[in-house]
């Protein structure tokens, strides 16, 4: 005789559960979500002037944002408030990875705007090379400059551009100096790319080391000193201060060798710095004012503001004339033919790129 499921004792039953709830707020729609306002330039413009940091925020999104849309705005709003800006002193600082800049910032900070200066602090995260992404913590190693009524802390990506620098920060400078602050320290990533791109827009290039750095920085630090108006050796603490002393020496005889490309009116100097125990700050403070003042007395400064603008003018032009020339519909057509030729050793490379020039020009003659 067959057997059935109900002739054997089993264990494998359901309890009951516990009910769950709807999967559908039941309150949604009774408190519908306001929208943000959609902000007009003017809105923009007069938020940033009234030193509004949400505003100022916002715009500087829409700087950095890709669509033309934002970015037809963003030119708005910066040529609005290019009467307002060019007041600040713009200072650059750039470093080895673990020379403390992070670290040497909050420090630096803190002592200006306790002299009563207002801080914006533009700080460049890389950007993976992979996924295009950044962290952009640096307002979690800035901690007490970050809740500091008299500062700003803006981290950026750098989106691969040259030396870290995003390509958009010489504009975010001028909607900071507008929204009022007199003060802007631009940190880049770090030492191993050319950092022409921030010394070409800061007043200031202040170059962050270390003691026993290694011997495998030797290729690149010579063009960062030749750059820099100020070199400071941080972390000189404790058992390490006779090194930090070592090395500044080393490092002060060592830019005896290098051509003085600050002219005759400034040595660059070489000092020694405790971030950590905020020893010297002061000093650095005032080492840089000195400077600003000589260059102004000298008719330098706004001679070196100028020569950044024509700098920035054709960077931009070589930007979007490479932006435009990718973006043909004629390059586009024949770029991937042209490349294969290229890869199975058919054509030179440049043969391969005057054929795409050749190709560019002639669609832009019609």
């Amino acid at each position: 005789m067959a057997t059935t499921e109900n002739d054997f004792e089993t264990a494998l039953h359901v309890l009951d559960g516990i009910p769950q709830p709807s999967k559908v707020n039941p309150y949604l729609g009774q408190h519908p979500l306001k929208k943000a306002p959609v902000l007009c330039k003017q809105d923009y413009v007069d938020g940033i002037l009234a030193h509004n940091r949400v505003i100022l925020s916002k715009a500087i999104t829409l700087i950095e944002s890709s669509l033309p849309a934002h970015y037809e705005m963003a030119q708005e709003i910066i040529s609005a408030c290019m009467p307002y800006a060019g007041k600040s002193v713009r200072i650059g600082i750039t470093g080895m990875p673990g020379a403390g800049k992070s670290t040497f910032i909050e420090s630096f900070g803190s002592h200006i705007t306790s002299l009563g200066h207002h801080l914006a602090v533009l700080a460049i995260d890389p950007s993976s090379e992979l996924s295009k992404g950044s962290i952009l913590g640096d307002k979690t190693r800035m901690e007490s400059l970050s809740v500091n009524p008299k500062a700003f802390i803006r981290p950026s990506p750098s989106a691969g551009s040259l030396g870290g620098v995003a390509r958009k920060t010489r504009e975010s400078i001028i909607l900071c100096e507008a929204a009022g602050f007199d003060t802007i320290l631009v940190e880049t990533v770090g030492v191993g790319q050319s950092e022409t791109a921030v010394r070409s827009m800061v007043d200031f290039f202040l170059l962050v080391t270390i003691a026993g750095a290694g011997d495998e920085l030797q290729g690149i630090k010579r063009g960062i000193m030749e750059m820099a108006n100020a070199i400071v050796v941080n972390k000189a603490d404790g058992e390490n201060k006779r090194r930090a002393e070592l090395t500044r020496r080393q490092l002060a005889n060592a830019l005896q060798l290098f051509p003085n490309h600050n002219n005759r009116w400034w040595k660059t100097p070489v000092l020694t710095m405790s971030a950590l125990e905020g020893l010297h700050i002061a000093e650095i403070w005032k080492t840089i004012m000195n400077y600003v003042q000589i260059f102004k007395e000298n008719h330098l400064f706004e001679e070196n503001r100028i020569r950044q603008s024509e700098e920035c003018l054709k960077s931009f032009i070589e930007e979007n004339l490479s932006l435009m020339f990718y973006e043909n519909p004629e390059v586009k057509r024949h770029f991937e033919a042209v490349r294969d030729a290229l890869l199975q050793q058919k054509t030179s490379a440049y043969a391969a790129g005057q054929q795409l020039l050749d190709l560019y020009l002639s669609s832009v003659k019609k």
